[in-house]
């Protein structure tokens, strides 16, 4: 009797879960709209301006004003970009690029140590005190310090160099990038630096072989965001440069939007050629700026 209590009891769960089962899966099936349309409504906002651009890029002047403007150009041209090119858009692209590489080397380069020495050294207070200082240059916005720079950089006689624009643009991305660099070193597991100093490896070498490519995306997180914001900076070009040899590409397309307001596919010529670099390095780090991103999401 009991084993057919047993049996009927089992079989009465089943036919309960079967009868559930449904009901779970049209929970988990049933579509989310609001949260699908507004991702659409974000997608075309986002997407339609540049395809505007693009393809405007590659109309003639007189088919702009009479061909609608979402509509791919019927006779696509490249005298928009040859017009840039020829306008000296290679040495503002040189001077660009100069200047990026010539800041964010030497900045992350230092942030990265000057972390290393925050989170490993030993001098707690002194280093303490040394962290709250590049806290504080987070504090200080750019446009707040343009007149003391500009001052200083007129006294070493560095005016209208690109020098004058590399050495502000150090200063202004150590803080972060420090900041950033010292979080990660920091969750590095002090049993791995400790078996590197009893193997009898130095600082140096515990800093270039261990730290360093334990927090690579770390690194290549802070080198693409200095990297992207120097490269589309714009107040320092404008107030630290005069002459038309060291303009950089954001100072430059201001300037040719000036002289060419009328030809809006040569401006917008020009936007796609200044933004190619930077989708170009965005695609080289992409793996690792997501995983510098979303590290500290899976601890």
């Amino acid at each position: 009797m009991a084993t057919i209590t047993a049996k009927d009891s089992s079989r009465a769960a089943a036919k309960h879960a079967g009868r559930r089962r449904p009901r779970g899966k049209g929970v988990n099936r049933r579509p989310n709209w609001v949260a699908g349309t507004m991702s659409v409504v974000w997608l075309v906002i986002v997407v339609v301006p540049i395809y505007w651009i693009v393809i405007t890029s590659f109309k003639s002047q007189s088919n702009y004003y009479a061909e609608n403007p979402l509509v791919p150009p019927a006779e696509p041209t490249m005298a928009n970009y040859q017009l840039v090119i020829e306008s000296d858009f290679i040495r503002y692209f040189f001077n660009s690029v100069v200047v990026t590489i010539g800041a964010v080397v030497p900045a992350v380069t230092v942030s990265f140590m000057a972390a290393y020495a925050i989170v490993r050294s030993s001098r707690g207070r002194f280093l303490r005190s040394t962290n709250s200082l590049f806290l504080m240059g987070l504090a200080i916005p750019t446009q707040a310090t343009i007149i003391p720079v500009y001052l200083i950089i007129i006294k070493l006689s560095l005016y209208d160099s690109l020098l004058a624009l590399i050495l502000p643009s150090i200063a202004f991305a150590i803080p972060l990038s420090v900041l950033v660099l010292s979080n990660f070193i920091r969750d590095v597991p002090k049993e791995l630096f400790e078996s590197m100093r009893l193997d009898g490896a130095s600082e140096w070498g515990t800093l270039w072989h261990l730290a360093l490519p334990l927090t690579r995306p770390a690194v290549v997180t802070v080198t693409i965001y200095n990297a992207l914001t120097i490269w589309n900076g714009f107040l320092l070009p404008l107030i630290l440069t005069q002459s038309p040899e060291q303009r950089t590409l954001p100072l430059a397309l201001w300037s040719f939007q000036g002289q060419y307001s009328i030809n809006v596919p040569a401006v917008l010529a020009s936007v796609v050629l200044t933004a190619v670099p930077i989708l170009v390095l965005y695609v080289v780090g992409r793996r690792q700026l997501l995983a510098g991103l979303t590290a500290g999401f899976g601890k």
